[in-house]
């Protein structure tokens, strides 16, 4: 018999209990933002049961009896013998947080170290507060269970009664000595189906869960009248509570529901057939799972791919050139436009599968926020936009911490107390908004806050004190120039360090990693209105549009995603002020960086007087870069310098051309900070 190594199976597992923790987190905050729903109660029962069954699999026995004492909570809640309250709500994330701590472990193959014994019993204590079931939680009771039937289920109902026929709700509750409920349960349903029609039971009879038959609640059509169907259920062994109340059907609540279900077209008879067969071809949507070293392989194949193809292009020309008027050439060239729009086509295409919607990134930040603000007893309102944003799935990957600490300071140091809020004639409630949207072949993500926004002279008084400027600089600063100084090295305005604030280095830190993707972070405030942070990043990192520049006998890449503009100016209106080069365009004065002396390369001599200025900006920042010559762009493959070699100033990584020169590419992050002394 063929046996199988569960480890094999590892990964698998991680993303599925990966997933279903994201989900459970996501129906936890909606229970406590909305109150109790049935669907979302029924969607956090699936998720456990899902890491129940797969954790048992897998042989992690303290993830599958924890997620099983949460599946016996969330029963009492989906039965109506537990209301939501807040209490029950910090239980369901204390559970999250231990199944992810086990994940965590799990993933690190590190001894288990959580006991998670105290916890399954302050769950199961927790449930037992159900106690003696009030007449509004019992199965057979109306109220809250009424609404546990679908619409469909009242369509029915009104159907019989229309036929003569009664309509009963009947509750039972069998015996907690019972040993085998689901069995038990299952020959009073057929008992019950020997009087009349079964319309629907709570919970159904294909349930595999023991514990959903603490308690039955069917709906039935009968002929025969209340008392009869008691002494059936009288008449029966193991029944602890039974009873048989008449149901109307909510005729009213039913057209409200169809109302709303039609409402886009005002048809209630087409509606729902057309609503159905758009959800089937959703269903019948496939999709794989594949694992990211293999996406990663692919794309690196897909990059030699492109610079073969560039190799070849390059070739062509030389060949059409050499032999011009030559049939054969003229093939060659066929053949290379047609291989350059199948490369192009091929690298589109392993791109859309490598991006991801932004809102896995974003689906982490909603239970932050909540905690954040309980711990700190304020209000906030979070909004969240653009959800389906598309992103390169390393990208996101990496934007997770410089967001994280963006919100963290939006909750602690933006957003005010709610005295401060109610001072100032403001809403009690703190709005913060996240919000994720294309821009050309970059994704621009802001986080923004409506609270009390960076006061300037304070930022000054900060950086005086901690020797960043000095007096005099402080004086000749703008307001706007004021609030960047936060991005400095060792800015801190905080005074009592806690687990929210920060250290003092936490802004530089955010900037230096987004700039480490290419990307470019802008800051704007108004004292008393807010603040706004807006990042943009590239859509990816692995193949991108370079300007190819030739700085002495060297060749460099500069990104495309960077240049503003490139002009020819005379070299004499190249000036110098205190020791600085600048340059007048369109009235505008730009600093100068002569990338030789920065880099290190002897200047050439120059025959030609009009020289070319590469324009680049980054964020509010315009800086003139002086080269030698322009060799047209293209598309490059980003190769990682690697840990031998490291961090090199100015240099974000290197590519290899078309005639296969291994060339180094720009960082133009690094080149401004130079200019502004950073």
């Amino acid at each position: 018999m063929e046996t199988f190594d569960l480890t094999e199976f590892l990964g698998v597992f991680i993303d599925e209990v990966d997933e279903q923790l994201q989900i459970m987190d996501q129906e936890v905050l909606a229970l406590e933002e909305n109150g109790e729903s049935q669907e979302v109660i029924q969607k956090l029962f699936r998720a456990a049961h899902t890491i129940k069954g797969s954790s048992a699999t897998m042989g992690f026995t303290d993830m599958s009896q924890l997620t099983h004492a949460m599946e016996h909570l969330l029963d009492h809640v989906r039965n109506n013998r537990l209301t939501v309250d807040e209490a029950l709500i910090d239980l369901l994330f204390t559970c999250l947080d231990q199944l992810k701590q086990l994940k965590d472990e799990i993933v690190s193959e590190e001894e288990q170290r959580t006991d998670v014994t105290p916890l399954i019993r302050e769950v199961q204590s927790f449930s037992q507060r159900t106690g003696q079931a009030s007449a509004s939680g019992q199965p057979g009771s109306k109220g809250k269970t009424s609404a546990l039937f679908t619409v469909e289920t009242h369509r029915k109902a009104s159907s019989f009664m229309e036929n003569g026929l009664h309509i009963f709700q009947i509750g039972v509750k069998i015996s907690p000595d019972c040993e085998m409920k689901s069995v038990r349960a299952f020959l009073i349903y057929n008992e019950l189906q020997s009087l009349g029609e079964m319309i629907q039971t709570i919970p159904p009879m294909s349930s595999e869960d023991e514990n959903d038959f603490d308690h039955l609640c069917f709906l039935m059509a009968t002929q025969y009248d209340s008392q009869e169907i008691k002494d059936l259920l009288h008449s029966m062994n193991e029944i602890a509570e039974a009873s048989v109340t008449p149901f109307t059907p909510e005729l009213e609540a039913e057209r409200k529901l169809v109302k709303e279900t039609v409402a886009d077209t005002g048809s209630e008879e087409k509606k729902p057939v057309k609503r159905g067969k758009r959800d089937d071809a959703k269903q019948k949507k496939q999709t794989v799972r594949v694992d990211v070293d293999r996406l990663e392989h692919l794309m690196n194949l897909v990059g030699e791919l492109v610079i073969d193809q560039t190799r070849i292009s390059q070739v062509a020309g030389m060949l059409g050139k050499q032999y011009s008027g030559d049939e054969v050439i003229g093939e060659l060239n066929q053949v290379t436009d047609h291989v350059g729009r199948v490369i192009g086509e091929l690298h589109q295409s392993v791109m859309k599968v490598r991006m991801l919607p932004i809102g896995q990134l974003f689906s982490r930040y909603p239970r932050m926020v909540r905690d954040l603000s309980h711990s700190l007893n304020k209000e906030v309102d979070l909004v969240i936009e653009g959800q389906e944003t598309e992103l390169d799935r390393t990208v996101i990957e990496k934007m997770g911490d410089p967001l994280i600490h963006l919100i963290r300071n939006a909750v602690d140091h933006g957003l005010e107390s709610k005295e401060e809020r109610v001072r100032s004639n403001k809403p009690e409630k703190g709005l913060l908004r996240i919000t994720a949207y294309h821009e050309e072949n970059q994704v621009v993500i802001t986080v923004e806050d409506d609270g009390a926004g960076i006061n300037p002279e304070k930022i000054k008084a900060s950086a005086i004190k901690k020797g960043l400027i000095s007096s005099e600089e402080a004086e000749t600063m703008t307001d706007k120039e004021a609030i960047q100084l936060i991005f400095r090295p060792g800015f801190s305005t905080v005074t009592n360090v806690s687990d929210v604030s920060g250290r003092g280095v936490g802004m530089d830190i955010v900037r230096n990693h987004i700039e480490s993707l290419n990307g470019i972070i802008e800051l704007d405030s108004k004292l008393g209105k807010g603040t706004a942070f807006k990042i943009k990043i590239p859509l990816t990192l692995a193949i991108i549009t370079g300007l190819i520049v030739g700085i002495g006998e060297r060749i460099f890449i500069i990104p495309m995603s960077n240049v503003l503009e490139i002009v020819r100016v005379p070299l004499e209106s190249i000036q110098t002020i205190k020791g600085k080069s600048i340059v007048v365009i369109r009235e505008q004065v730009l600093p100068v960086v002569w990338l030789h002396d920065l880099l290190q390369i002897p200047r050439k001599e120059r025959k030609n007087r009009q020289i070319p200025l590469v324009i680049v900006g980054l964020g509010e920042k315009r800086i003139a870069l002086m080269v030698d010559e322009l060799h047209g762009n293209q598309e490059i493959v980003v190769k990682s310098l690697g840990k031998y070699i490291g961090k090199i100033k100015y240099i974000s990584g290197a590519t290899i051309l078309g005639d296969g020169r291994v060339e180094l590419i720009l960082e133009v992050a690094g080149i401004s900070r130079v200019v502004n002394d950073e």
